[in-house]
C-alpha cells in the first residue's frame, strides 16, 4: 500500500490541504503502507521555492514523515513518453481554437440550454487543416479523446460512484508551450511510483473520472487504485471555508499558537461519527478508520479547535513550551496560566501582566477602596497564601465581599475582567508592581 500528497507550491498549506494530507498519512501509518511527498510544480510561473520549504515545514510540525520525496519538475522525460504514447494511440489530439472561440461555443450551447460540452471540432481537422494552421503560426494545444463510457469505481468514502464521461468535456493535457498539466502528470506518477489509495477531496470525483480513463489508455487496469473522496469542508455558518483560507494556513495557526497536537486531534476526527480526541500522530493513527467519515460537508469550527487547543495547553508542562514562552518566563509563570490559555501566543500579554509595565483601567468609583487595598498589602515575603490573607483582610475592613471585593482588585492588579487565579499571579507581580496599579504614583 502506497498513498501521497501532492501539494502545488503555489502558496501556503491551509486546514483544508492539511485535512488531506493527514488523512492519508494516518491511513498509510494504520495499514502499514508506505506515503510520498510529490511536489506538484509543473506551474513553473506560480511555483515558489519558499512554498517548498514551507511545505515541508509544515508537514513535520504536524509530525507527517514520509518514505519518499520527489518534484514533478525532475519528471518532465517521463510525461513526455506518456504524451508520446498517447498520441501515437489517437487519444490525444491537437487544437487550434482561442479562448474566445471556446466562449463562444459555451454560449452558444448554454442559450440553445445544451450542456457546455467540448465539441470535438478539432477531431474533423484534415491533415491539410492541420498543416494550415500551423504555416499560419498557430501552435495547437492537446486534448484527451475520452471514451465513451461510464466510469464506477467504490469510493472508500462515497461509497459507489461513477462518471459518465460522454458528458465531460475533453481535457487539455498540454499546453500550445508544450507544459504539461495536472490532469496528466498526476496519473503518471501515480502509475510509476506505485500508488495504490488516493484520498482527496470531493471536488476531485468528475477528475477521478477523468483520470481512470487516461490511466487505462497508458495501460493500467480499471481497478488499479483505490479511491476515497472526502467531503468539502464548510466554515460554521455552512459557507465555503475557502474564502476564509488565508487566515487559516498552518503557518498563521502555527505562530497564533495552535498545538500540533490539538489540530491533528481535530482534523483526524472532522467530518466522522467519533468525537475529537486528544492524542499525538502514532495514537491517532493507530485508531484511524475512513469508514467512519461521513459523506456530508464537514463544518470547520475554530471553537471547538480551540477548545481542544485550551484543554492541550492546560495539561502541557514547563519543558514542552519554555523555548516558545516569552523571555524570562519561569515554571511557576507557566503553572499559574496555562490554564487559561486558548493559544500560546496569549501567554504574552499574562507577561506582561507580571513582568511588565501595565496600565490599568481607571476605576472612579473605586479609588478610595483601592487607596485601602494599597495600604493593607502585605509587606512580607509572597507566596501562593499572600492573596487569601490580603483579601481577609480587606473583607474585615471595608465589609465587602465577593464581585465587589475582588472585581476592582483583578481590574487594578491584571487589567482584565477575568483571568487565572490571583493567589498563584500575586506573588509573580510582586509588592512593588501591585502597589503602583493600585495607587498610580504611589510605589
Amino acid at each position: 500500500m502506497k498513498l501521497r500528497f501532492a501539494p502545488s507550491p503555489t502558496g501556503m498549506l491551509h486546514v483544508g490541504n492539511a485535512r488531506l494530507a493527514l488523512a492519508n498519512a494516518l491511513f498509510a501509518r494504520r495499514h502499514g503502507g508506505s506515503f510520498q511527498l510529490r511536489i506538484d510544480d509543473t506551474d513553473t510561473e506560480r511555483s515558489r521555492e519558499s512554498h517548498v520549504e514551507a511545505i515541508r515545514t509544515d508537514l513535520t510540525w504536524m509530525d507527517i514523515t514520509w518514505n519518499e520525496t520527489f518534484r514533478q519538475t525532475e519528471r518532465l522525460d517521463r510525461y513526455a513518453q506518456a504524451i508520446k504514447k498517447l498520441k501515437a494511440s489517437g487519444r490525444l489530439y491537437p487544437c487550434f481554437e482561442s479562448e474566445y472561440e471556446l466562449a463562444a461555443k459555451r454560449e452558444t450551447q448554454i442559450r440553445q440550454r445544451r450542456a457546455p460540452v467540448y465539441d470535438r471540432a478539432m477531431l474533423k481537422l484534415t491533415p491539410e487543416q492541420r498543416a494550415s494552421a500551423e504555416a499560419n503560426g498557430k501552435v495547437p494545444y492537446w486534448r484527451f479523446k475520452l471514451s465513451d463510457t461510464v466510469v464506477r469505481w467504490r469510493d472508500l468514502v462515497m461509497g459507489d460512484c461513477q462518471v459518465k464521461l460522454p458528458s465531460v468535456s475533453d481535457p487539455v493535457l498540454v499546453r500550445t508551450d508544450g507544459t504539461v498539466l495536472y490532469t496528466l502528470a498526476s496519473v503518471v506518477d501515480d502509475l510509476e511510483t506505485d500508488v495504490t489509495h488516493i484520498i482527496r477531496g470531493e471536488d476531485h470525483v468528475t477528475n477521478t473520472g477523468v483520470q481512470l480513463d487516461i490511466a487505462e489508455a497508458l495501460g493500467a487496469r480499471p481497478d488499479h487504485f483505490r479511491f476515497a473522496h472526502l467531503p468539502l469542508l464548510l466554515d460554521e455558518n455552512g459557507g465555503k471555508l475557502s474564502k476564509r483560507f488565508d487566515a487559516l494556513s498552518l503557518r498563521t495557526l502555527r505562530q497564533d499558537g495552535i498545538e500540533a497536537e490539538a489540530l491533528i486531534s481535530y482534523l483526524a476526527r472532522l467530518g466522522s461519527s467519533d468525537d475529537p480526541v486528544l492524542l499525538p500522530f502514532a495514537e491517532q493513527a493507530a485508531v484511524y478508520d475512513i469508514s467512519h467519515i461521513s459523506r456530508s460537508a464537514a463544518r470547520f469550527d475554530t471553537h471547538q479547535m480551540l477548545g481542544l487547543n485550551h484543554k492541550l495547553l492546560g495539561q502541557l508542562p514547563f519543558d514542552a513550551v519554555k523555548d516558545r514562552l516569552p523571555e524570562g518566563a519561569t515554571e511557576a509563570f507557566w503553572l499559574a496560566i496555562r490554564g487559561n490559555l486558548d493559544l500560546l501566543s496569549e501567554a504574552r500579554l499574562w507577561h506582561t501582566v507580571t513582568d511588565g509595565t501595565l496600565i490599568p483601567p481607571v476605576q472612579e468609583d473605586e479609588q478610595d477602596f483601592l487607596k485601602q487595598a494599597a495600604d493593607l498589602l502585605p509587606a512580607e515575603a509572597w507566596d501562593t497564601t499572600t492573596w487569601k490573607a490580603w483579601t481577609t483582610a480587606l473583607r474585615e475592613k471595608t465589609g465587602r465581599s465577593g464581585k465587589a471585593l475582588f472585581r476592582p482588585l483583578r481590574l487594578a492588579l491584571t487589567g482584565e475582567e477575568h483571568g487565572p487565579e490571583l493567589s498563584d499571579l500575586l506573588p509573580l507581580i510582586g509588592r512593588t508592581r501591585a502597589l503602583s496599579r493600585l495607587v498610580p504614583g504611589n510605589a
